[in-house]
């Protein structure tokens, strides 16, 4: 019943948030470079709510998000291409998915048995080796990519995908499947000597951040009309990394607001031309300096208990999970 209402307010504050954004892009206030920084802070929520089910609530650190994101993004571009339509292209998400869910379980299954910086590298390297593939593949058209992708995946798109997979997540966490995968997280041989089939978890947690990728990666392609196999390398992994560590690893809230303050960081550097990278790298690091553990560590906003709650430990000033 908590968890009912609680996706009760979550959404008529979603549903608030549709409409403002559509509120300011009638009134013009919110123009083209506006909405498509929108966009990409949607995307890239999406994309970070995934990695952090995998690295925050389950820790296993892993770098292989962006070749999952790339299995959407080209299924995605090449479905829609031939089956130009709205139809098309939701299909074409689904289609994603089920390659990126076969394609984590094939890399899941013999990784996920590693740990810590064996796992990234694993991870990383399975990546690559979907990047490698992609790159070579006639279908997808090599090192060229592809263009001219139709446009489905508009602002409205977007934000109600982005909100569905923050529900999905955050009910999958305070879930029964949720507790044992962060009990998997504090400490997987007590977790196994109580009973609970770690690699199952761990498997299902890396699973479920594979098909959150490949919206991103679907969605991404489709809004952007142009993809090559070089925008999904390391960095990009890397990249979606960023957002979790600085939000706080095992924080749903703490991805989302370390999503938009990256978004806005990125959009206002944007007149500052080669300085903007230098500027954002130096961001970075004094927000990491002063908040080491995150913007918001562990802390959630919950609306089970009003206020904020805490996975773990008990802080002061709030309520342990």
């Amino acid at each position: 019943m908590r968890n009912i209402k609680a996706n009760i307010i979550w959404f008529l504050i979603m549903a608030g948030g549709f409409v403002a954004i559509d509120a300011l892009e009638f009134s013009g206030i919110v123009n083209t470079f506006v909405e498509n920084a929108f966009v990409t802070v949607g995307i890239n929520i999406i994309l970070a709510m995934g990695l952090n089910l995998i690295i925050g609530f389950t820790g296993q650190f892993s770098l292989g998000h962006a070749g999952f994101m790339a299995i959407g993004a080209y299924a995605t571009a090449i479905m829609t291409q031939n089956m130009d339509s709205p139809i098309g292209f939701w299909l074409s998400i689904a289609v994603g998915m089920m390659i990126a869910i076969i394609a984590a379980i094939i890399i899941g299954v013999p990784t996920l048995r590693l740990r810590g910086d064996y796992l990234a590298i694993a991870t990383m390297g399975a990546s690559e080796i979907i990047r490698v593939l992609i790159n070579n593949l006639k279908i997808t058209n090599g090192p060229a990519g592809m263009f001219n992708i139709p446009q489905y995946a508009t602002w409205p798109v977007v934000y109600v995908v982005m909100c569905i997979v923050i529900i999905m997540i955050a009910n999958f966490v305070h879930s029964r499947a949720g507790r044992a995968v962060m009990s998997v997280r504090e400490d997987d041989i007590a977790a196994e000597a109580m009973g609970i089939n770690t690699t199952k978890w761990k498997l299902a947690a890396f699973v479920f951040g594979a098909a959150t990728a490949a919206v991103g990666g679907s969605l991404h392609a489709s809004y952007i009309q142009t993809i090559s196999p070089s925008e999904f390398g390391i960095m990009n992994s890397i990249a979606i990394l960023i957002i979790v560590v600085l939000g706080g690893a095992g924080s749903m809230t703490g991805t989302v607001v370390a999503a938009v303050v990256l978004g806005i960081i990125d959009t206002v550097l944007q007149n500052f031309g080669t300085l903007r990278m230098v500027i954002y790298a130096l961001a970075l690091i004094l927000l990491m300096v002063f908040k080491p553990g995150g913007l918001l560590g562990r802390w959630e906003l919950s609306f089970k208990n009003v206020g904020l709650k805490a996975h773990g430990k008990k802080k002061k000033g709030a309520q342990a999970e």
